[in-house]
């Protein structure tokens, strides 16, 4: 949420393009609806909110690929992390396609070593720290999703992107566990 806000200015979120049915379909993997004709409207605030998502998938995939090669994980808890990792690689992969049919250019990944100090990696000592950090950043990115569903005007796009913070909001119920974390007291701690 920290990078969404920063990244962004409210404004700037709004956006005053209205997406298609196949900008639709390409966020969600509905191809069939990808193959719609596009309907030409201003989409820069649209190609913005998607690149800031963008960027929240790219770190995913870098933290999820330190995490798997930092030898602290147990091989079960290696393969979880690369399953999440791919959920994560399927959504930039969306995105990217997105943002190019809307005719604007998908954000890059940063450097390895930019993620690495960014995640300050050199405090990882354990899998629970590896945990811990992959739990934040789930938790961050669900936040992040349901923080911009207002933003769109177009209604299927808020609910793209309720789907995209569904599979944040899961991986950081399996991380939670995994660390013995207990179930929420308290309803509604997402989006707030």
């Amino acid at each position: 949420m920290r990078f969404l806000q920063n990244s962004l200015s409210r404004r700037a979120m709004v956006g005053s393009g209205v997406l298609s049915a196949a900008t639709i379909g390409l966020l969600a993997g509905e191809h069939a609806l990808a193959g719609s004709k596009m309907v030409a409207t201003d989409t820069a605030g649209d190609v913005a909110i998607l690149n800031v998502a963008l960027a929240l998938e790219h770190e995913a995939i870098a933290a999820y690929q330190i995490g798997a090669e930092s030898g602290l994980l147990t091989a079960d808890v290696t393969a979880v992390a690369v399953s999440f990792q791919s959920h994560h690689k399927e959504h930039r992969d969306a995105l990217m396609g997105t943002i190019e049919t809307l005719g604007g250019q998908p954000a890059d990944p940063k450097r390895r070593r930019a993620y690495e100090r960014a995640l300050n990696v050199a405090s990882l000592k354990s899998q629970t720290d590896v945990l811990e950090l992959a739990a934040r950043l789930e938790l961050g990115a669900a936040n992040a999703y349901l923080g911009v569903i207002p933003s769109f005007g177009n209604r299927d796009l808020a609910q793209v992107s309720a789907r995209l913070a569904a599979d944040e909001t899961m991986h950081w119920t399996a991380l939670a566990q995994a660390l013995g974390k207990s179930l929420p007291g308290k309803a509604l701690m997402f989006g707030g």
